[in-house]
């Protein structure tokens, strides 16, 4: 059964792949481009991407409750239920992009902990400034990949993301560069670009969900439906921690970020382009674990508890031995890697040690992803918020200062700078990773039981939950 479940899971997730890294591959582009136009508008550029990621992965989290509610309606066969969860999810959307937006164009208070050299401040409040824009079609784009991910229909968002690629280099390359008019921008340029890709993303979204075939059953558009309370707080209740799991899970990088700053520019370089190869590699396991949580909550649905957990525990096991190999790969091409980022001798210099954090880590991020996304499949996402903030902040942000600052004699002296943060994120999402396999272990051990006792079988819960 083992194989039998990696192959449907594999064929969720290639497409979601694809689509993932085609949107990592926005800031890879961004990086590496930024990265030849000077040293500051590459710092720049990991600064205010930073920041702006940790404002979009917060907001786009709530939006994702969308995503297990629908697959369980889908498994219950209750499709006209998904087409207002869908209109809910919408409202949802236009809310909270009014407080993302305004984050953006007064960055403020948050550029302030950075204590950037004013030049770099400035580049990096127009990158902000111009990634507003854009934010309320990203949020927009979100719901329509959220619905199509719950009726295990990813293709369509994968060819948008890789179309959006496609037109990615030419328009940084307009922008940062300039030409036809456009005066250059420098690294700010990457952030109109991605801009003017969001706006394209969300209007075909919307064509599609109106003209599309596969759609028609879900009646999205035969009705209006005002913002209802209590589907929007349905929406919310599993939403709200979701999104607050993500922000702490970002917040985490964004702060090392931030405090990296303070050692100086090749240092917050060398850890940009770290964290970017890091984000590349996240797509696999991210991507399975999307793929899981939809085939997990589509079995939840049907009451399919048994099938759930089977194919849950499958998924962690591929996802884990395939995070070794690409630990492994990513160890032994580390300097190639770097050097297409970067012709910096001092930058690929500063970066190469935190590489070795990104290739161990590997193995703990797929187990604790993979099973963040299954709880969510149960509509759980309360406990893991719980967990990661004690974790990602307590250790992993708390361990990093200490680390990375040398605040304890005795500290060995790799530990110091970058690699503090980086070697106390590993531990944080090790922990984490534990913390919520046993917590899944226990509710699908449970749903097990409740469902054999509501059949008239008899068992044991407790062996259920060992299971």
């Amino acid at each position: 059964m083992l194989i039998q479940d990696i192959r449907r899971i594999l064929a969720l997730a290639g497409p979601l792949l694809a689509g993932q890294l085609a949107v990592i591959g926005f800031g890879v582009i961004d990086t590496m481009m930024s990265g030849r136009a000077s040293a500051e508008d590459l710092a720049a550029i990991g600064l205010g991407s930073s920041i702006y990621i940790t404002v979009y992965i917060s907001l786009t989290g709530v939006l994702q409750a969308l995503a297990p509610l629908a697959a369980q309606l889908y498994g219950a066969g209750q499709l006209r239920q998904i087409g207002e969860e869908v209109r809910q999810s919408a409202w949802l959307a236009l809310a909270l992009a009014v407080p993302g937006v305004l984050l953006l164009l007064f960055p403020g208070p948050i550029l302030s902990l950075a204590d950037t050299p004013p030049a770099l401040t400035g580049k990096v409040e127009r990158f902000l400034h111009l990634t507003a824009f854009g934010l309320p079609a990203a949020l927009g784009f979100r719901v329509y990949q959220a619905i199509n991910n719950a009726l295990s229909r990813p293709i369509m968002v994968t060819l948008l993301q890789v179309g959006g690629l496609a037109l990615k280099v030419p328009l940084n390359a307009w922008f940062i560069y300039g030409g036809l008019g456009i005066a250059p921008m420098g690294g700010p340029g990457c952030a109109l670009a991605s801009t003017v890709i969001a706006w394209g993303w969300c209007l075909t979204g919307i064509a599609i969900l109106y003209r599309g075939n596969a759609y028609q059953a879900l009646e999205i558009f035969n009705r209006w439906s005002a913002p209802r309370r209590a589907s929007l707080l349905a929406l919310l209740r599993l939403g709200v921690p979701m999104g607050m799991t993500y922000l702490i899970e970002i917040t985490s990088f964004t702060l090392m970020a931030l405090f990296i700053a303070r050692l100086g520019t090749l240092s917050l370089a060398g850890h940009q382009i770290a964290a970017n190869i890091g984000a590349v590699v996240y797509m696999v396991p991210l991507s399975l674990a999307i793929a899981t949580s939809v085939l997990v909550a589509q079995a939840v649905g049907a009451r399919r508890f048994e099938e759930a957990r089977r194919t849950a525990w499958s998924s962690i096991i591929f996802a884990v031995a395939l995070a070794a190999v690409l630990g492994i790969a990513l160890w032994l091409g580390r300097t190639a890697i770097l050097q297409m980022y970067s012709n910096d001798a001092a930058v690929i210099t500063a970066a190469l040690p935190l590489v070795a954090f990104i290739a161990l880590y590997q193995l703990v991020d797929a187990v604790q992803i993979m099973a963040a996304f299954i709880l969510r499949a149960y509509k759980i996402a309360l406990v893991p918020t719980v967990i990661y903030a004690l974790s990602l902040w307590g250790i992993g942000l708390g361990g990093g200062y200490v680390l990375g600052f040398g605040l304890i004699d005795g500290t060995p002296s790799f530990l110091h700078g970058a690699t503090g943060f980086w070697a106390a994120n590993g531990t944080s999402l090790a922990v984490a990773g534990l913390l919520l396999v046993g917590y899944f272990r226990r509710v699908s051990g449970q749903a097990c039981a409740e469902a054999l006792a509501s059949s008239g079988t008899s068992v044991d819960p407790k062996r259920a939950t060992e299971a």
